[in-house]
């Protein structure tokens, strides 16, 4: 059975989604961002005891195709900001319509609704949490942060920046304990 979960963002989501399958003596198959295929159903009971147990760690199971469509949008959108290459030389528009098989214009709308933000808007909020967690690593300069994940210039990358953020990189940079979101937050 595959079981289609809200807000699995990172490895440690799918390890602890596992741990609460496992507690639940459901043997897990696969698990991957947003889904997670089981040897066997879980019963009535335990599928309830699992949701609660899910939404105490912020996860969702995802029980109508719109919010499933969603999520999987959501989740590629999360993939393409951490890793632009990933769209070779298509457009997001194209890149999106291609992989979810809908006239782009419809996702788009359809998106902008459920999640209150357009689809350009989301991705750009996913590339700026990047972007600070690479600055507060600092292993990278602003330039090299900028050509990883396909901005044209740093100088781009900053200005973006500062319009979500309301400061520079640098400012940033320097702050002791930075704000940052939840990628599934966002």
């Amino acid at each position: 059975m595959r079981i289609h979960i809200k807000n699995m963002v990172c490895n440690r989501c799918k390890w602890v989604v596992q741990q609460i399958f496992e507690k639940e003596g459901i043997s897990v198959s696969l698990v991957e961002l947003g889904t997670v295929d089981t040897a066997k159903d879980p019963d009535a009971g335990q599928l309830k005891r699992i949701g609660d147990e899910l939404n105490a760690f912020g996860f969702e199971i995802i029980n109508d195709k719109s919010s499933l469509l969603v999520e999987q949008i959501r989740q590629e959108l999360m993939a393409i900001a951490a890793d632009p290459g990933r769209m070779g030389s298509q457009k997001l528009s194209g890149w999106l319509a291609e992989k979810f098989h809908r006239n782009y214009s419809g996702l788009s709308k359809f998106f902008s609704e459920v999640e209150g933000v357009t689809i350009e808007q989301y991705v750009i909020l996913q590339r700026i949490e990047k972007v600070k967690e690479l600055l507060i690593y600092d292993e990278q300069s602003l330039s090299d942060i900028a050509y990883s994940l396909g901005y044209s210039s740093a100088a781009h990358l900053s200005n973006q920046f500062r319009k979500v953020t309301g400061m520079t990189p640098r400012e940033f940079r320097q702050l002791r304990n930075p704000p940052r979101k939840s990628l599934d937050q966002i």
